[in-house]
C-alpha cells in the first residue's frame, strides 16, 4: 500500500547576520529512508522532535517533493498524482482542523461529500456507520466551535473517513483529549482497522496509543531508520531488563543463582519476597522462572516489563 525507496528531503537554509547574508547551509531532513506498509497494517511512525516523521508524511501525502528516491501510496505517486491521490487517503492532525468553525458538523460532512465527489446515497450510508462507531448523533447539529475537543476529534475523524479511504494518516489524533475520549478514540480506530480492513499510519508521544493499537512501529531518528518491527523484537532488541516479583512461601535459598550471571536477584525485607531482573533477549522468562523454582515452594509472581517510553528513549539515545 505504501513503498519509500531511498527517499531524501533537503532543506536550503539562508544564514543572516543582522539583516546581512552569510550564505547558505543544506539540513537533510530525510536520510535515505526506505520502508514498505502492507494492506491493512496499522503502523507507529515515531521519532524526537525533529526526526523527520512530519517531513516524511508530507511526502508520502503529496505536499512535499523528495530531493531524491521515490515513494507511491495506493499505486500512486503523492507529487504526480496528488488530485487522485486525495481520494484514497484520509489526514487527520490533532492540533489542525477540517472542518468549518461556524457551521455544523452535518453542514462540514456535506460539504466534504462535494469535494470528494461522493454520491448523495453512499455518503449517507457511510455517514450512518459513522455516526454509529463515533457516537456522534447528540452533536451533529453543532457548530464546530462549540464542540469539547473529544467531540471535535471524533468529527474530525469522521471527516476523514467519509469518502472511504484506503490509508489513514494520524497525526497526535488523542492529544489533549480526556481518558473517555481516549479510550473512545482507540476503540474506534482498532474497529476501523480490523473490520474495514483500513492502512493506518500512526505518530504520536503517546506511547500507550502505541502498544494499545499498533501491530508495527518504524522509529525515525536524525532522518534516518534506527527500528523497523513488532514490540517484541523492539523490546528483544534494546535489551532493556524485564522484571519479576516472586513470592516463595519460605525464605528462599538463592546460594545457586548466583552460578547464572543473566539473573539478578535482590530479597526484599520480608525474606520471602525476591525482585529479578533478566534479559529477555538472553534467558526467557520460562527460564528465569525454572531456576527461581530450585530457591524454593513459589506460591505468586508478577511480571514487570520495561515501559515503552523507556525503550523508545534508549534507542534515541542510540543504544
Amino acid at each position: 500500500m505504501i513503498e519509500a525507496v531511498n527517499i531524501q528531503k533537503n532543506f536550503v537554509r539562508s544564514r543572516k547576520w543582522f539583516r546581512k547574508s552569510t550564505g547558505a547551509s543544506v539540513v537533510e531532513a530525510v536520510k535515505c529512508l526506505s520502508f514498505e506498509i502492507q494492506p491493512g497494517e496499522f503502523v507507529g511512525f515515531l521519532g524526537p522532535n525533529g526526526a523527520g516523521k512530519s517531513t516524511t508524511i508530507k511526502m508520502m501525502t503529496g505536499i512535499l517533493h523528495p530531493s531524491a528516491g521515490r515513494v507511491s501510496v495506493a499505486g500512486l505517486s503523492p507529487q504526480r498524482n496528488r488530485t487522485e491521490l486525495a481520494k484514497q487517503i484520509g489526514i487527520v492532525f490533532g492540533q489542525r482542523t477540517q472542518l468549518w468553525w461556524d457551521l455544523p458538523l452535518s453542514e462540514s460532512f456535506r460539504i466534504l461529500q462535494a469535494m470528494y465527489s461522493v454520491p448523495k446515497a453512499e455518503h449517507r450510508q457511510r455517514l450512518l456507520q459513522l455516526t454509529e462507531l463515533l457516537d456522534l448523533d447528540a452533536f451533529c447539529g453543532t457548530p464546530v466551535r462549540q464542540l469539547s475537543l473529544g467531540q471535535r476529534m471524533r468529527g474530525e475523524l469522521a471527516a476523514a473517513l467519509l469518502h472511504r479511504p484506503k490509508v489513514v494518516f494520524l497525526d497526535e489524533p488523542t492529544i489533549g483529549l480526556d481518558i473517555t475520549a481516549k479510550l473512545a478514540v482507540r476503540r474506534f480506530l482498532k474497529t476501523l482497522n480490523r473490520e474495514y480492513d483500513a492502512t493506518i499510519i500512526l505518530t504520536t508521544h503517546d506511547m500507550a496509543d502505541v502498544e494499545e493499537l499498533c501491530d508495527r512501529i518504524i522509529v525515525i531518528n536524525q532522518g534516518e531508520k534506527v527500528f523497523d518491527g513488532g514490540l517484541d523484537r523492539l523490546h528483544e532488541q534494546v535489551g532493556i531488563p524485564s522484571a519479576l516479583s516472586v513470592r516463595f512461601r519460605t525464605s528462599p535459598n538463592l546460594v545457586h543463582i548466583a552460578e547464572n550471571p543473566q539473573l539478578q536477584v535482590t530479597l526484599i525485607d520480608d525474606d520471602v519476597t525476591a525482585f529479578v531482573q533478566f534479559n529477555r533477549a538472553r534467558i526467557s522468562a520460562v527460564e528465569t522462572m525454572e531456576w527461581l523454582r530450585r530457591a524454593g515452594d513459589i506460591v505468586d509472581f508478577s511480571m514487570q516489563e520495561p515501559r515503552l517510553e523507556t525503550i523508545i528513549q534508549e534507542i534515541y539515545a542510540g543504544r
